[in-house]
């Protein structure tokens, strides 16, 4: 009788414990992306650094993406636990090149815009989320929310699928749309709030400009001037993107409307607000202004960054302001630009002074007119090569041995990307149309 009552009870333990297993998470599921595989086996190069480099590059993203449980797909930045909507817009571009072959790929993107859909639902001013869906960050970026719009609108135009615009993603757009609304006015319309902005986390005092206010940079740090341009800029874009889903795929004209309205606003802003007369340069683009007169005059590699603006598809190179900025930006006259004996470009105020980005290199290449300019930055790019193939965040220009981020998903993507469209002669994919904007005349 005791040996039977000690097996009920173990049978009992037993079924407890089945239960208590089959309610956790179902483990996440490994990337296997032939396609992105096969393409880094391929790659051949006489150079045998680069041909290293390009190869950790592509698959870097494979190797920080999984699908998780709901059969969306999670990419965490790096080193950090969290997904970021910025760097996992930019970590999933480069394999848009590779979803008219490989519906697996395809999947892939559909199952991260799927994630992104959601967590701007869960909280629209947070820039950073975790697997389970909690707020890792809740530091308000314009750029976060302009980001998950120009990938779907990228994809959309890679592939003609328009099954990512679900019911879903369009009470995200909702929620962008309104968002930003909301932010054009934030002194009078807006409760947001963080212990890292000035003035008892409000922000700096700021006059109406029709553009929209955020409360920090791409580099995860507090704005000084609460409108910055870049992310200005970045926002025109992707409202020219929301309108267009909205008309031709959701067919909502209202929406579609609104949308473009304040797309206009935004731009009329930028031209009014955000250039500044610089003896030597002429008109350039400032970083942050707060429409009371005030302007700083420098760049962050994190991108939107002014000199991402062509990349962004905000302008072209050849845009007299674009190259006016551009000269400054690459200049011993922007504090942000910094020289060493093996490289030189520009920084962040988010790392060490005087270490440079391999972001801002990579885009200095992408935005280059001349192949001479482009090989430089790939050379400059190579020699930050601490010894494992990756890039990373920040290095020092005279030692790249020392650098900050030790998995940083970011630069690896977009190095990928800057070998694929300027050396091996892939078309570059747009982030959007601004043909029909309006810019300042002198």
């Amino acid at each position: 009788m005791a040996t039977v009552s000690v097996l009920r009870r173990l049978t009992g333990f037993a079924a407890l414990l089945a239960l208590l297993v089959a309610a956790l998470p179902t483990p996440a599921a490994a990337l296997e992306l032939r396609s992105i595989e096969q393409a880094a086996a391929d790659y051949r190069n006489s150079n045998q650094q680069l041909q290293d480099m390009f190869r950790a590059a592509l698959l870097d993203t494979s190797k920080l993406a999984e699908y998780a449980s709901d059969g969306t797909a999670y990419v965490k930045t790096g080193d950090i636990p969290a997904e970021w909507l910025r760097d996992a817009s930019a970590q999933s571009r480069p394999y848009l090149y590779f979803t008219k072959d490989d519906p697996d790929v395809r999947k892939v993107l559909q199952a991260i815009v799927a994630r992104m859909a959601k967590y701007v639902q869960i909280d629209p001013y947070a820039n950073a989320y975790t697997l389970d869906y909690r707020v890792w960050e809740q530091k308000y970026e314009l750029d976060s929310l302009a980001y998950p719009t120009t990938l779907a609108w990228s994809y959309w135009k890679t592939t003609g699928d328009t099954s990512i615009f679900t019911p879903d993603f369009s009470k995200m757009l909702d929620g962008v749309l309104a968002t930003m609304q909301r932010e054009q006015d934030h002194p009078r319309n807006s409760r947001y709030t963080h212990k890292e902005l000035a003035n008892d986390g409000k922000g700096r005092p700021v006059g109406y400009t029709g553009m929209i206010w955020t409360g920090f940079r791409p580099s995860d740090d507090a704005c000084y001037y609460n409108f910055l341009i870049p992310s200005e800029m970045f926002a025109v874009v992707a409202l020219g993107d929301m309108a267009e889903i909205e008309r031709a795929v959701y067919h909502n004209v209202v929406k579609a409307h609104e949308a473009k309205a304040l797309r206009d606003e935004v731009q009329r802003g930028i031209q009014t607000y955000g250039l500044v007369l610089v003896p030597k340069y002429g008109y350039v683009y400032a970083y942050e202004v707060d429409g009371l007169g005030h302007a700083i005059l420098t760049d962050d590699a994190n991108i939107p960054s002014l000199l991402s603006a062509p990349y962004i598809g905000y302008t072209v190179p050849g845009d007299r302001y674009y190259d006016n900025t551009r000269r400054f930006l690459l200049s011993q006259d922007n504090p942000s630009f910094y020289q060493g004996q093996r490289a030189r470009g520009i920084g962040s105020y988010h790392t060490p002074d005087h270490w440079v980005w391999p972001l801002a290199l990579i885009v200095q290449g992408m935005t280059a007119t001349t192949s001479a300019e482009k090989q430089d930055v790939l050379t400059q790019l190579l020699a930050s090569d601490p010894g494992d193939h990756l890039l990373h965040e920040s290095f020092n220009p005279n030692d790249p041995r020392q650098y900050t981020r030790q998995d940083f998903g970011w630069p690896n993507a977009l190095f990928s990307e800057f070998v694929m469209t300027q050396f091996q002669g892939v078309a570059a994919i747009p982030m959007g149309d601004t043909g029909d904007l309006e810019f300042r005349s002198e």
